[in-house]
């Protein structure tokens, strides 16, 4: 009796793990179709790249939406951000190191750091949201299906000018946004904190690297990269209608801003 009470258990055990090698492959199996298929995406867009200079006006024109109107939203979140990480610094400095070490702390921070990755997902979350969304709605309505079928290459006409427009615009956002948030640490340093300007600043150069500055540069570069591609990939891809739309916009964002944060972490790891 006891064996054949046995027998079903080992049998049910048995198929529960074949289920899950069954999910674990399958998941392995589309990782990899989807990391291939996004490659592919990426040297479409950049095999198109030597024709932005027989027509740069749909560039020009993207390079406006992304870094002209994202102006805004960047500086209210820099100034944020250099004013909470002035008070961190501060908080944590109290009793132990002077707060003339105060911009230091916050220098490196903002540029290594905070002014890349913020502005990165702010960026992600307004503008790679329109472009899935926006190239979402071409595919379904089959707009895309018409270029194609009048010989227009989606990928020059499309997305390329979304993809260098990303790769030069993410980089001086970045730049505004770390003397944005440097400008907000030293209205907390000076308000709250009653520390010289002068203090402030001698702080931030007293180890200031052009290292730093070209990391967070980097780390732009990449980002808007990611933020391009990805926003296309998924618009390109959409069906199911309107709620396809939404679905792909909602994959984009998530997609983009866990790709920053782990692109912030590699570049990190070689860098430094």
């Amino acid at each position: 009796m006891e064996q054949a009470q046995a027998r079903p258990n080992a049998a049910g055990e048995t198929t529960r793990l074949d289920q899950l090698a069954g999910w674990v492959g399958e998941g392995v199996v589309s990782a990899f179709s989807l990391i291939g298929n996004v490659i592919i995406f990426i040297w479409n867009m950049t095999v198109e790249i030597p024709k932005f200079f027989k027509d740069s006006r749909a560039t020009v024109e993207q390079m406006a939406k992304i870094g002209i109107t994202s102006l805004p939203l960047v500086f209210l979140t820099s100034i944020f951000t250099g004013a909470v990480t002035a008070y961190q610094a501060a908080y944590q400095f109290s009793d132990y190191i002077p707060l003339t070490y105060l911009g230091t702390a916050v220098g490196k921070s903002i540029m290594l750091s905070l002014g890349p990755v913020l502005t990165a997902l702010v960026v992600a979350g307004r503008v790679g949201a329109a472009m899935a969304a926006e190239i979402g709605t071409m595919r379904v309505t089959e707009q895309i299906d018409a270029m194609e079928c009048l010989s227009l290459n989606p990928f020059r006409y499309l997305f390329m000018p979304r993809f260098v427009a990303s790769l030069v615009m993410l980089p001086v956002l970045v730049i505004f946004s770390s003397f944005v948030g440097i400008m907000g640490a030293l209205i907390v340093a000076a308000g709250f904190f009653d520390l010289d300007s002068k203090i402030f600043f001698s702080g931030v150069k007293l180890f200031f690297s052009l290292k730093d500055v070209f990391i967070g540069m980097f780390k732009a570069f990449i980002f808007g990269g990611i933020i391009a591609t990805i926003g296309c990939y998924y618009g390109y891809f959409t069906s199911g209608g309107a709620v396809g739309v939404g679905e792909s916009t909602k994959k984009s964002v998530v997609a983009s801003s866990v790709l920053i944060l782990i692109g912030c972490y590699l570049v990190d790891g070689v860098f430094l």
